[in-house]
């Protein structure tokens, strides 16, 4: 994981003092640009944010590829009531990770000072992706059902649907919120950048949230795993090993993942630029479709024009998230790397 931050740099022979707010401290970072102003040198500087660099010095690959091999054995889980441990397991760590980083944000005074009150609207098409990305789990939502014990209890008015979604969107508000009230246009695309690495639990949280997202990477892999073995295990029936094709093909898709790991550098602006292209479709304007084109002849005349306002609704915001969220993503991710 990287960060690029600004900070006002003043070079004195090879030593080279950083002022980040009120603290002065010095570290060693890579220049990557430079201009004078006079007697004062302005620095851009990039630093390398490692949770683990503070006990091994291994590049940021090597670790990748140490847990992929796990990665892979825990993705050969084919029973989705098996993964709910490991799901467990994750919401847990997460809490934890989420209850430090509530930690750093409160434990000092918060100010309103220099925060902006309302964004840009130029910014908003990023931020409909960025969350239709993080709340969209349409892909798991009928599969999860079809493997409840009681499965009309998940969308009930205080189902399991309901109830999760309640907690996660508090949650996301929480930290959104108040992470930007501490740190301001400073904040990174992940907040656990901004937590101190040279502090035990700064560096904890990060390994803590990376343990959480290995564990739930079974249950967001499941769907696309079970769909593409279901068109592509009818050309190995006549095969006697059709159970270790199946696992072929489970690792072909975690190499896949690892490759966009590895190969992604701007996390924030691709979850974006995901979320705006597929996920618009995919968890607003598809989904109405289908229920008009199920249940239009079964409704009555008032329920079809209540449901016919909705999905309109509902299929005008997706087209329009898909296609104002992907011009802005990839608008900025061109002038990112130009």
């Amino acid at each position: 994981m990287s960060s690029v931050r600004r900070f006002r740099c003043y070079v004195k022979s090879k030593h080279v003092s950083v002022i980040n707010g009120d603290e002065l401290f010095s570290e060693k970072f890579s220049v990557e640009d430079t201009h004078s102003e006079g007697d004062e040198i302005k620095i851009t500087l990039t630093r390398k944010w490692m949770a683990l660099s503070a006990f091994i010095s291994w590049k940021l690959e090597v670790y990748m590829a140490i847990v992929l091999f796990p990665l892979i054995l825990v993705n050969y889980i084919r029973n989705l009531k098996f993964l709910a441990p490991f799901s467990t397991i994750a919401n847990i760590i997460m809490f934890a990770g989420f209850a430090i980083i509530l930690y750093y944000i409160f434990r000092e005074p918060l100010t309103f000072e220099n925060r902006v009150t309302v964004g840009e609207v130029k910014n908003f098409p990023l931020f409909f992706g960025t969350v239709l990305f993080a709340l969209e789990s349409i892909g798991v939502i009928m599969p999860l059902e079809n493997e409840m014990k009681n499965p009309k209890s998940f969308m009930k008015p205080f189902g399991v649907l309901n109830i999760a979604m309640s907690i996660i969107v508090t949650m996301y508000a929480t930290l959104g919120f108040f992470g930007y009230i501490r740190f301001g246009k400073d904040i990174d695309g992940s907040i656990t950048l901004n937590l101190p690495t040279q502090e035990n639990l700064g560096i904890a949280v990060q390994i803590l949230l990376a343990i959480a997202i290995f564990f739930t990477h079974p249950i967001q892999c499941y769907v696309a795993i079970d769909i593409s073995w279901e068109y592509i295990s009818p050309y190995f029936e006549k095969y006697r090993y059709k159970t270790l094709w199946e696992y072929v093909v489970r690792t072909v898709i975690i190499l896949i993942t690892f490759a966009l790991a590895i190969t992604i550098p701007e996390l924030d602006l691709f979850i974006s630029l995901f979320g705006a292209f597929c996920l618009s479709g995919l968890g607003l304007a598809f989904p109405a479709i289908i229920q008009l084109c199920a249940f239009w002849k079964v409704m009555g005349p008032t329920e079809k024009k209540i449901m016919l306002a909705k999905n309109i609704c509902l299929i005008l915001i997706g087209t329009l998230g898909l296609i104002v969220g992907t011009y802005t993503s990839l608008r900025d991710i061109i002038a990112k790397f130009s």
